[in-house]
């Protein structure tokens, strides 16, 4: 048998809910806010049974793979050994992905369009007016 060491895969800062999911191929999803990089939304929903003492909620968890489809999580002097068929981490990325590509400012005909439909939107005039291309 192949040994795999022991890799952390996630490490989470603060608070961390835990969610059981009865039914379902995930039976634990662990939520919270990630330590590195700082702020960022993260969850691991491991693909297993979650153990029984594992309690509500965690504080500053870190999650290792122990052997192939077994893992560990660890918090303060805690450790709990879940064995499941697969880990998904997901981080919420969203926030340096616009960072790096800023949205496309809107083409000038277009603002100008929206800004005329607006102006007309200000008045009963304007507000039939509106109503009558609608239905052109």
């Amino acid at each position: 048998m192949i040994e795999v060491p022991a890799a952390k895969l996630a490490e989470f800062s603060g608070l961390v809910r835990c969610g059981r999911g009865p039914h379902g191929p995930l039976g634990l999803t662990l939520t919270g806010t990630s330590a590195d990089p700082p702020g960022e939304d993260l969850s691991c929903a491991f693909a297993g049974l979650a153990p029984a003492d594992l309690p509500a909620q965690l504080e500053d968890a870190v999650v290792t793979r122990a052997a192939p489809g077994e893992y560990v999580v660890a918090s303060g002097t805690r450790t709990w050994r879940i064995a499941a068929r697969s880990l998904h981490v997901h981080r919420e990325v969203a926030k340096e992905f616009y960072r790096a590509i800023p949205p496309r400012p809107a083409p000038l005909l277009r603002r100008a369009l929206f800004r005329a439909m607006l102006t007309l939107a200000r008045s009963r005039a304007g507000i039939a007016l509106l109503r009558a291309l609608r239905a052109w």
